[in-house]
């Protein structure tokens, strides 16, 4: 027995079928909250069902009984050790809450993350009352599963040592844990990963995603999403899809719901882009620079993402979509820079075919130079419409101190009419990433 302090005693669980003739429902079970005091403590139940509720738990049927000393609730058997844990964590929980984490891919930004949530343990358990639980981790070669959880100073050796990778047995098993908080974590940039999100929200499973493919898909299916993870009460957040750790789309969300409306962004949203024409002065070839970008970790697995404009028109679509645009990827016009010939075939040959047009690259830088600016890969989003493409950016615009792998968003609206708000920082490496991913952890665990 336990005693809480809105006078709850126990949770007890039967097993019930229901009829309600002609139709038989078997696979049921009850599930009871009973109390001394609790009559006299308003909200219990609401607790009790929302609770359940947040963790995707469907009440089939409910009852009190006449003394107030008792609430019970038909639910699946399958659900039921979920649900005992979760009513148990709401009235009795003293101690941390504990979140249970699903990470695809642990590569450069992965291994950061979970170095991050181990450093942070006790400070979370102690001033959150969190305890991160990682339980599933998969990358391109390997998967590990497991309820008892994956010991997050060990995880490398773990992850050698389990099966083949398979994401949709990764997926049906994150599913059959049905464990309560459960977060799915995507650090990848695969298409197949992010075309299981619907299937976890549906489950209440809350997705973090750093991979933008989702939120830049067609917009009915990003819209889709938004709207799953609404009924089912879950999160689907992906603040790292723009700026890494940067608050873009948080921003966004502040000044949307509270009331004022988004005019024009202006935006260097490329850490990348914004590494390589910061470093990229004449004295060595583009593509030596932009090797550098690529061996840093700043640019994407294929760096033509980065280079040919696409990454970007992804992440100003986000933004505008998130400003309340109804938008479509096909929609923005792109300025490319690049040569055509150096968008096909392999990534060995795109390095060498921006050897053998480096004549075109430095007549960019020259032209700039005679301006007396310099160059910046830009995104615009303007009362509807957006583009993407490279600028001359003379020394008075309010783009042109901007250095190293830096981003930066100038917000126009109602409210930030002449002077616009600016959010800039580092917007690329995998450290600041990972922060950002933690930061959206930590949201979706509320």
């Amino acid at each position: 027995f336990f005693q809480a302090e809105d006078g709850i005693r126990d949770i007890g669980v039967t097993g019930v079928q229901t009829c309600a003739l002609p139709i038989l429902e078997e696979d049921l079970s009850s599930i009871a909250v009973v109390g001394e005091n609790m009559r006299h403590h308003t909200g219990v139940s609401g607790r009790m069902f929302s609770s359940m509720g947040r963790n995707g738990i469907n009440i089939r049927a409910i009852a009190q009984g006449s003394s107030e000393k008792n609430i019970s609730a038909v639910i699946s058997t399958a659900d039921v050790k979920k649900a005992v844990n979760v009513l148990h964590e709401e009235f009795f929980g003293n101690s941390a809450k504990q979140v249970h984490v699903f990470v695809a891919g642990v590569g450069n930004v992965g291994s950061k993350l979970l170095s991050q949530l181990h450093k942070q343990t006790a400070f979370l358990e102690s001033e959150l009352k969190l305890k991160i639980h990682l339980a599933g981790l998969m990358n391109s070669r390997k998967m590990l599963i497991s309820e008892k959880g994956i010991k997050i100073d060990e995880w490398q050796n773990e992850l050698n040592q389990s099966e083949k990778a398979n994401l949709h047995s990764f997926i049906e098993n994150i599913i059959a844990l049905n464990l309560p908080n459960s977060v799915f974590v995507d650090i990848t940039a695969n298409a197949e990963v992010a075309d299981v999100y619907a299937s976890l929200l549906k489950k209440s499973i809350s997705v973090v995603a750093c991979n933008k493919i989702a939120a830049s898909s067609v917009y009915s299916n990003y819209q889709q999403l938004k709207e799953t993870a609404r009924e089912y009460n879950t999160s689907f957040l992906f603040e790292t899809n723009v700026g890494a750790g940067l608050p873009i789309i948080g921003t966004i969300h502040d000044l949307v719901r509270s009331g004022d409306r988004i005019h024009k962004m202006q935006a260097v949203l490329s850490g990348t882009l914004n590494f390589v024409f910061n470093n990229y002065d004449g004295s060595r070839p583009f593509a030596d620079v932009v090797k550098q970008a690529q061996d840093e970790g700043y640019t994407e697995p294929d760096p033509r993402l980065d280079l040919g404009g696409t990454d970007v028109m992804r992440k100003i679509l986000i933004l505008a979509r998130e400003a309340g645009q109804k938008m479509e990827f096909s929609e923005i016009a792109n300025q490319s820079f690049m040569p055509e010939a150096c968008m096909q075939g392999t990534v060995e040959d795109f390095y060498q075919s921006m050897k053998n047009n480096e004549a075109h690259f430095a007549s960019l830088l020259d032209a700039a130079k005679k301006e007396g600016a310099i160059l910046k890969f830009v995104a615009t989003y303007e009362n509807g419409k957006a583009s993407v493409g490279l600028q001359n950016i003379p020394p008075q615009h309010d783009l042109y101190h901007l250095y190293g792998k830096d981003n930066v968003v100038l917000f126009y609206t109602d409210r930030y009419q002449v002077q616009p708000l600016v959010i800039k920082g580092a917007g690329a490496g995998a450290e600041v990433t990972a922060s950002g991913v933690f930061a959206d952890v930590l949201r979706a665990s509320k």
